[in-house]
């Protein structure tokens, strides 16, 4: 059998409410449900206002409710009455769900930026592909015709230098030269940075 208690009005002390935390805080389960009725409305509203999502709102206030039963015993009454002290718990707890929750949608968002890998693109590097090889082939009809032959057997056949210069019977200083003045034609005409 629980009375109804009522929060103080504007012009009646809140010694009701002290006298009910300091029984809560020698252990008095009755004094804690008679407490819990008077403060839980509030507490629930000013959690909801900070929190905003329903559920995670009554989670807190509960978190509150628990916090006010552990810690009945920290309450001073001459630094306050006991509903700013309560409400500052649940402020408190309120703005730590938030950042909390913040965090965690931060962190998320990070992680999900790091592991993000652009879509590949099949179609667009075929066409790349056939772009670049285009150009190589438009390139290469620039050089001279020892040029071409030299760079086509050393990089389309992969023949070394001398096999080079034995294939087109020339000496190697003379394949090596022209093969390295192919190479700056090329570079020349793809664009390509030295």
């Amino acid at each position: 059998m629980s009375a109804v208690v009522h929060l103080p009005g504007p012009g009646r002390p809140g010694s009701v409410l002290k006298d009910l935390l300091t029984q809560v805080a020698r252990g008095d389960q009755d004094a804690f449900s008679r407490l819990y009725d008077a403060i839980a409305a509030p507490v629930l509203g000013l959690v909801r206002r900070v929190v905003r999502d329903p559920a995670q709102s009554e989670e807190v206030a509960q978190e509150v409710m628990l916090e006010v039963w552990r810690t009945a015993a920290r309450y001073r009454a001459d630094q306050g009455d006991v509903m700013p002290w309560v409400l500052t718990i649940a402020h408190r707890r309120a703005v730590d769900r938030v950042r909390s929750a913040q965090a965690a949608a931060d962190r998320d968002q990070r992680a999900a930026a790091a592991s993000h890998t652009p879509a590949f693109d099949d179609v667009a590097e075929q066409v790349e592909g056939r772009l670049e090889r285009e150009q190589v082939r438009r390139c290469m009809k620039t050089l001279t015709d020892l040029q071409r032959e030299a760079l086509t057997l050393a990089y389309y056949r992969g023949y070394t230098y001398p096999q080079v210069a034995e294939v087109l019977g020339a000496p190697l200083g003379t394949i090596k030269t022209r093969m390295r003045d192919a190479l700056i034609r090329l570079r020349d005409c793809l664009g390509v940075g030295a």
